[in-house]
């Protein structure tokens, strides 16, 4: 079964994917399917629990997906798709539904649960069709499906679980693997189709694609559901060439005083009922979607009946001019961002550096008035500063202010987001206000000068403080010469370690050391998270005098003794000549069978962070960030071996390497 049948039927019409997959969307490329790629705001955020079967829960998310497009696109794009395709990919095993790990040690549960087991993987695709009438209103007509494989894995050892955690490649994958890359050497057989696994059905979708257009529609089996754009939904034959669809007697659903199609199913998720006896579409989904998502309170994006998604037309203002045909709208979303990137930051360090988090977790729910009072600030300048940490989804803004400074109960307050909670307030263990308030400071006037550092290849210092940084000298010069700064910089250090330690910790099982030296370790934060992960480990830290009484000079003084050296953050900031004479002297110190722990950001050329990091060594030392191949040659050429590396997805990554 191919797509040829239908590529002809499909030719001149707007054909949109509602997933940001690179799977899918290599999958339908392939075909040779011509269509846009849109990706879904839709927050996947149904309740699980509320669903008989797990795949209805995924056949419920597939369709939010591709009606929020569908709904999306006339008001954002400017445009009315004709086709919107949605999916939603799952992994199940013992009545478990597993989505994407959230981190490494989700990954390692969800792989262990699926170690020696056969699971099921189902993707649900719905096809919403969308047709715009003669009022330039638009009415949608839906069909929807699920394909099930069965997958069979092999029973996994540690070794292998970790190696494959450690590639990186389960984080953004249902069920923590994918089959048609190193998850490949998981699986012990599959029964189904291949594809699906990936994460689309494409001979079941094919078939789908067949019946819509290539059969007579008064003899055509299958229903689809009609949402029409005052939001009732009924089911109707398909039929893409009317603009009429035959309506059902509606009845009102207790959850929304929304019409909705009589129907028997008290399922949550949606089927569609079908003559060939297949799985299909019930229409209560619809009124029930808000009882369904734990969070659908204040998203835009909500598409369920009685939420207040206006009526839908494709009518453009008179006076607004057409989109061409070549310029995305993503696009340029994107440029926009990039361009209000840096206002952005600085709208954070400014939050943060006022204390708002501070003063909103101990006050939660202040009006703007309260907030400028407490501030000791102008209420215009605090209001704007409030909306804009509201944008960025550092606060949130709720009705209900009752304070003797509200005007009434219905008066907008704030109150901190769930990211602001985190790491943000000063009191959190996560807290990273030392480093932003490094980069503030330090960081924010030099990338001023970033141009200078791109023409001449050196740090910018001289420009923004007047002062010379020498290689020998590096950290006197330019952190420890006055109280004040060396305070910042080592609040700034600590804050990154204890959002990175226990990542850094975890990334490979150190339980065979017995005692570790922390080079360069600062106030020890790192150390502490090594003592934690592995009580049995004695962890010297060692750096200048004055930062840690037990110290030392890296460069010049004799290393402690250690089973394992950590260098956290170290090697970044030296020279080529001094990062090889640093390795040398630690090699010296350890005898074969100990290792060495390098903590830094890896170049891999695909994300931004690193690339940024790179940039701001530029700005601040004569070091540079690498890649994970250039800390490899380096240690080799020090007489190390058995180089390992971890990406972390923190602010670090982790390179280990065993003494030869």
């Amino acid at each position: 079964m191919v797509l040829n049948p239908v590529i002809s039927k499909l030719s001149g019409k707007l054909v949109v994917l509602a997933s940001a997959s690179p799977r899918r969307l290599e999958i339908l490329t392939n075909v040779g399917l011509r269509f846009e790629v849109v990706p879904s705001w839709f927050k996947e955020t149904l309740d699980k629990s509320l669903f008989k079967a797990p795949h209805e829960y995924a056949v419920e998310t597939a369709r939010q997906k591709a009606l929020e497009v569908a709904r999306r696109m006339p008001f954002k794009h400017l445009k009315t798709p004709d086709i919107v395709i949605g999916a939603d990919t799952i992994v199940t095993v013992d009545g478990l539904i597993l989505e994407k790990p959230v981190d490494k040690a989700d990954a390692y549960r969800m792989l262990s649960r699926l170690s020696g087991k056969e699971h099921s993987v189902c993707t649900a695709v719905a096809i919403v069709l969308c047709h715009q009438q003669e009022n330039e209103e638009i009415d949608y007509q839906m069909t929807d499906f699920y394909e099930e494989t069965k997958v069979k894995f092999a029973d996994l050892s540690e070794t292998m679980l970790w190696e494959y955690i450690d590639s990186g490649e389960p984080m953004d994958k249902a069920g923590g693997y994918g089959i048609q890359a190193l998850g490949g050497m998981l699986v012990e057989y599959i029964q189904g189709d291949f594809l699906n696994v990936v994460g689309f059905p494409l001979n079941r979708f094919c078939k789908q694609l067949d019946l819509i257009y290539n059969h007579d529609p008064v003899s055509n089996d299958v229903e689809h559901s009609v949402i029409s754009s005052n939001g009732s939904l009924t089911n109707s034959i398909a039929n893409p060439s009317s603009n009429s669809s035959l309506s059902s007697p509606t009845t009102s659903n207790p959850h929304t005083d929304s019409p909705i199609q009589n129907g028997p199913s008290a399922s949550p998720a949606s089927k569609v009922k079908r003559k060939d006896g297949q799985s299909a579409l019930d229409d209560s989904s619809w009124a029930l979607v808000n009882s369904l998502s734990k969070c659908s309170e204040g998203q835009e994006n909500v598409s369920a009946v009685g939420s207040p998604v206006p009526p839908v037309t494709s009518r453009r203002p008179m006076n607004l001019p057409y989109v061409v045909d070549n310029v995305h709208t993503d696009d340029l979303k994107r440029v926009m961002e990039l361009m209000d990137g840096f206002k952005a930051s600085k709208v954070l360090f400014t939050a943060s550096k006022l204390r708002v988090f501070d003063l909103l977790e101990t006050r939660p729910g202040l009006v703007g008035a309260e907030v400028a009072q407490a501030l000791e600030a102008s209420l215009k300048g605090t209001e704007c500063l409030l909306e804009a940490c509201v944008s960025l989804g550092l606060l949130e803004r709720k009705q209900g202010g009752s304070s003797l400074l509200s005007i009434s109960h219905q008066e907008v307050v704030y109150e901190n987001s769930r990211l602001a909670q985190r790491f943000l307030q000063s009191d959190s263990p996560s807290s990273l206000l030392g480093y932003m308030e490094h980069c503030d400071e330090l960081v924010w006037p030099l990338f001023s000068h970033l141009e200078s550092a791109v023409r001449e290849g050196t740090n910018q210092h001289a420009k923004v403080s007047g002062k010379t940084i020498t290689t020998n000298n590096l950290f006197q010069d330019l952190y420890y010469f006055r109280d004040a700064q060396k305070l910042q910089f080592m609040r700034a250090m600590h804050s990154i370690a204890g959002v990175a330690g226990p990542a850094v910790a975890t990334a490979f099982d150190l339980s065979r050391f017995k005692t570790a030296c922390d080079l360069g370790g600062c106030t020890g934060s790192m150390a502490h998270e090594l003592a934690k992960a592995y009580p049995g480990l004695s962890v010297t830290v060692f750096d200048l005098p004055s930062v840690v009484e037990m110290s030392g000079d890296l460069f010049k003084d004799k290393l402690p003794k250690a089973d394992l050296y950590i260098l956290a953050r170290v090697l970044h900031d030296w020279t080529d000549e001094k990062v090889h004479a640093l390795l040398s002297k630690v090699s010296d110190a350890c005898t074969p069978g100990s290792a060495v722990l390098v903590v830094e950001t890896l170049l891999d050329g695909t994300r931004s962070y690193p690339a940024l990091q790179s940039l701001s060594m530029l700005m601040q030392t004569m070091g540079k960030e690498r890649t994970g191949s250039q800390y490899t040659q380096l240690l080799r050429q020090h007489g190390f071996g058995d180089v390992r590396i971890a990406h972390t997805w923190n602010f670090v990554d982790v390179v280990l390497a065993i003494k030869n």
